[in-house]
């Protein structure tokens, strides 16, 4: 069949050309899904719905927050663990003294490149993250007030299995070197 002619919305294409687009419409539908993927967790971490983010999670899911810090030229690692350590954490991170003070997300993607077999993909997405202040040094003047909290990149891996992506590993990449005191919650 290869090469030979059919009619393909009023036009004449070789096969051959009709499955390449075929296969880039599938690819196209893959990188929406991904996208969507990705603003799925962005809504989940800032509702503070870790079982959401989870669903969106493989089993062999790792995450971590890094930054690259000039001043002795290695990258530093503020978390690292596992989807298991992840949800333990998540369960006892209530009962410890942290900044209840919300976390709110802008999450753009930049790039999202799957594998040619369509069983895996990268992606890289610019996140900020502003902060509502509930309380601060100056409790009376902070209250209500947003500030910047960080800003960096995701690095994001996926599995996709029957067309469903799941994230595998993510990579909270900061520009900034410093977090604030009892920010113990995912980025």
């Amino acid at each position: 069949m290869c090469g030979e002619r059919s009619q393909v919305n009023g036009k004449t294409e070789t096969y051959t050309n009709w499955k390449k687009t075929m296969k880039d419409n599938s690819m196209l539908d893959l990188e929406r899904k991904i996208e969507k993927t990705i603003y799925k967790a962005t809504l989940a971490l800032d509702e503070n719905n870790w079982s959401a983010w989870f669903e969106l999670c493989d089993e062999t899911f790792t995450y971590a927050i890094t930054s690259f810090s000039p001043e002795i030229n290695k990258k530093m690692t503020y978390f690292s663990g596992d989807k298991k350590e992840l949800i333990g954490l998540m369960d006892m991170l209530p009962k410890h003294n942290t900044d209840h003070s919300p976390l709110h997300r802008h999450t753009s993607v930049y790039s999202i490149d799957i594998s040619d077999d369509g069983k895996s993909a990268t992606a890289v997405s610019s996140v900020t993250i502003y902060q509502n202040m509930l309380d601060g040094i100056n409790s009376h003047l902070d209250s209500g007030e947003s500030r910047l909290f960080v800003i960096g990149k995701y690095v994001d891996e996926f599995s996709i299995v029957n067309g469903v992506p799941r994230f595998t590993n993510r990579e909270t990449k900061l520009d900034n070197r410093r977090l604030d005191k009892g920010s113990h919650w995912p980025l």
